[in-house]
């Protein structure tokens, strides 16, 4: 059997089930509040800032 078609094959088994999964939960089975929409929002800045400074502290130390 050629390798390029069983490494494919398994590609798309793979494609298939994350699809599968993403329809799934598609759409949320509970209801947000405001609050929890708006901490979900402080959430996602606050993890986009760390990896920022992540990013910003691995320039400084490669560049000199």
């Amino acid at each position: 059997m050629n390798i390029t078609l069983t490494l494919a094959s398994m590609l798309r088994g793979g494609i298939a089930r994350i699809r599968a999964v993403n329809r799934r939960y598609a759409k949320p089975r509970l209801a947000m509040s405001p609050a929890v929409k708006i901490s979900l929002l402080c959430l996602r800045i606050y993890l986009l800032l760390l990896v920022g400074l992540l990013g910003y502290k691995f320039i400084t130390l490669v560049m000199p």
